[in-house]
C-alpha cells in the first residue's frame, strides 16, 4: 500500500507500507538518488517472517515532492521523524543504505525514542572528505553523468549486462530511480543541482559526530570489493565506525554490490531479523 505523508508545508512523501502482526516494523531508508522500491524485495522476505514495514521515498526521490529546499541529512531525518509522528511509529528497526544509512543515523541520533536498532548497509560511516583532497575533486568525481537521449532500454540491458545476479524486480526498481517519458527516454527524477547539494553536505558533515549519542544495536553491513586494496581500506574504515560506537556489530558481504538490498533481499532481510 503506497501512502502520501506531509512532513511540511506543500511536502509530501510516498511511503510503502506492508503490514504485520509482529513488532518491531522496519523503517527502510534508500540512498541518494534513488527509490524505496529497491527495498520491495527484502521488505516481502521481512512481511513473510510477520514484520511490517515503511519504505520512504526521500524528498526529490522517486514519487515524493521536490521541493526547492532541505537536501541535507538534517532534513532528510526530521522529515523521517515527521513519517513516524504521522502514522504513529515507535520503537523501529531503521535500515538506510549508502547515504540513507548517515541519515538513519541522524534520525537516530536525535530522535531516540524511535529506533529500537539500527542497520547501516554499505553507508552510514561515509566521510568524503577523508575519500577526496579538496571539495572541487570530490564534486568533479561524484557528480552524476548526464542522461539526455539515454532510453529505458538501454539502461535496462547495461543494468542486466552489469548485475546478472539482480532479478527483474530489482532492476525495474533501479530503472524508477530516474522519469520515463513518453517516447521511452529518460529524465532525472533529482536534478542534479539538488543531487549535489546533498553531496555538498555529505562533504560537510558526516555522521561520525553522531555516534556518542547512539546506544542502540548498530548493525554495520559492508560490501567488500574484490580488489584488496580497496577492501582494506573499506574496511579500516568501517572497524572504525564499529569502536566509535556502543554496540555494533559488523556483517560483511564479499564481493557484494553497494545495492545490497537489491542484490541480496532475502540474506539482507536475515540479518535484519536479528536485530528482532
Amino acid at each position: 500500500m503506497d501512502l502520501r505523508v506531509a512532513v511540511g508545508e506543500g511536502v509530501h512523501l510516498r511511503v510503502r507500507r506492508r503490514d504485520g502482526a509482529r513488532e518491531p516494523s522496519f523503517l527502510l531508508v534508500h540512498g541518494l538518488a534513488s527509490n524505496a522500491l529497491l527495498w520491495d524485495e527484502m521488505a516481502a522476505e521481512l512481511a513473510r517472517a510477520g514484520h511490517g514495514s515503511f519504505a520512504v521515498d526521500l524528498r526529490g526521490h522517486g514519487e515524493s515532492d521536490l521541493p526547492d529546499s532541505g537536501f541535507d541529512a538534517g532534513t532528510a531525518a526530521a522529515d523521517l521523524a515527521a513519517v513516524a509522528t504521522a502514522l504513529e511509529l515507535q520503537d523501529l528497526v531503521v535500515a538506510g543504505q549508502s547515504w540513507g544509512g548517515n541519515v538513519a543515523v541522524r534520525l537516530a541520533a536525535e530522535h531516540p525514542a524511535l529506533v529500537k536498532a539500527l542497520a547501516l548497509v554499505d553507508g552510514g560511516w561515509i566521510d568524503l572528505s577523508t575519500q577526496f583532497g579538496s571539495w572541487e575533486e570530490c564534486a568533479t568525481a561524484l557528480r552524476p553523468p548526464d542522461l539526455d537521449g539515454l532510453r529505458v532500454d538501454q539502461m535496462r540491458g547495461f543494468l542486466r549486462r552489469t548485475h546478472p545476479d539482480w532479478s527483474d524486480v530489482a532492476i525495474e526498481a533501479t530503472v524508477a530511480n530516474l522519469r520515463v517519458g513518453p517516447e521511452g527516454l529518460l529524465a532525472r527524477r533529482l536534478p542534479i543541482p539538488r543531487h549535489m547539494e546533498i553531496v555538498r553536505d555529505m562533504w560537510e558533515d558526516p555522521p561520525q559526530r553522531f555516534y556518542p549519542a547512539l546506544v542502540m544495536p548498530v548493525l554495520l553491513v559492508p560490501a567488500v570489493p574484490t580488489d584488496l586494496e580497496r577492501a582494506a581500506r573499506g574496511r579500516a574504515r568501517v572497524e572504525a565506525a564499529a569502536q566509535a560506537l556502543a554496540d555494533a556489530t559488523i556483517r560483511e558481504y564479499p564481493g557484494g554490490d553497494h545495492d545490497l538490498h537489491a542484490q541480496h533481499p532475502r540474506e539482507l532481510a536475515a540479518d535484519l531479523l536479528r536485530l528482532v
